[in-house]
């Protein structure tokens, strides 16, 4: 694609590139590179063209575009293939769309708005417009369908890392902000509320997985949250600044694909665990494991190479809590 060549060869050298520098090095004609700078601008770009320099990209607009995240990525496979939607229901059902019209494994499909979005157990996610994150990848993983959960994990450890590594660089030479740390089994959280969630979907047969979905939606921009959501969270209100939305999606593939291939080939969760646990917020903490007719506390310990949450009870029995079955909230609260 031209347009996320040129976006990525613009941004990379901050000054004018020559239009005929661009032309060789995508093997095309000057009026192709003309139409690829009009489109940009047309989508919110600020691109400078100048006679005898060449074009000069001014400004980033915060879209979620096909052109802008594959300008960005790093990956061999996740995200590769991305489709972005100005509205969608929701991303995995238009990731799931994707997924039974053979759409390949790594798939990306991210939305500006969602009009049905949706959370664990059914609950309902907001989705206002232009200040979040939401987005679902399309697996076709090759491990057995009993440990797919273990890639809702997965994601969160990427998703953690990339929110982090975003920060750190909008907080550069500035005071340190709080880390992105992980709420087993499916949330992300900044100073004990929560920033992400996560939904896992999947199409199995008995021993066989067609497809998984991992949807996320990520709050980046939001400045401010009703009173109805006082746990919830931005990146923005951390970094004191408007952050890229398609920069952190970038990053998240980048994050994933590593964590990804080291899952694949155990098909567990033990070279990530020593990760995984150094971000959750639960560990060492007195912990409500609502199970259906059931509640009682006791202290996270971790997490398993299954990745169930290892609970230490009163009696001093550990018992590993699966996420399917169970929510865990902090004795006092969210966390």
């Amino acid at each position: 694609m031209i347009k996320e060549e040129m976006l990525k060869a613009l941004r990379e050298s901050g000054d004018f590139v020559s239009g005929q520098e661009l032309c060789e090095r995508f093997g095309v004609s000057r009026t192709a590179v003309w139409k690829a700078a009009a489109r940009l601008k047309e989508e919110g770009y600020e691109i400078e063209s100048v006679s005898n320099r060449g074009y000069r990209l001014k400004a980033l607009p915060d879209v979620v575009t096909e052109a802008e995240i594959g300008s960005r990525l790093k990956t061999r496979v996740m995200g590769r293939n991305c489709v972005c939607f100005d509205s969608a229901d929701s991303t995995n059902v238009q990731a799931k769309r994707l997924a039974e019209e053979g759409a390949p494994h790594g798939t990306l499909v991210c939305a500006e708005t969602q009009t049905a979005g949706r959370g664990r157990r059914g609950r309902a996610w907001s989705s206002p417009p232009g200040a979040a994150v939401y987005m679902s990848l399309l697996l076709r993983p090759k491990v057995r369908p009993e440990h797919a959960s273990m890639l809702t994990l997965v994601m969160g450890l990427a998703a953690a890392e990339a929110c982090n590594e975003l920060l750190s660089r909008a907080a550069a030479g500035k005071p340190s902000v709080p880390q992105t740390g992980l709420k087993w089994p499916n949330d992300l959280v900044l100073d004990g509320k929560k920033t992400a969630g996560i939904l896992t979907e999947m199409s199995t047969e008995v021993d066989f997985i067609h497809y998984v979905v991992i949807g996320i939606g990520i709050n980046v921009n939001t400045e401010g949250f009703p009173e109805e959501l006082p746990h919830a969270a931005s990146l923005r209100q951390y970094a004191g600044k408007p952050l890229l939305r398609a920069e952190l999606i970038a990053l998240c593939m980048e994050y994933f694909e590593k964590y990804y291939d080291r899952f694949e080939k155990k098909e567990d969760l033990g070279d990530l665990k020593e990760e995984y646990e150094r971000l959750l917020v639960n560990k060492g903490k007195q912990v409500r494991v609502l199970e259906p007719g059931r509640e009682h506390t006791g202290t996270a310990l971790g997490i398993s190479s299954q990745g169930e949450l290892l609970v230490e009870l009163e009696d001093g029995s550990i018992e590993k809590v699966y996420a399917g079955e169970v929510s865990v909230r902090g004795v006092y609260g969210y966390v």
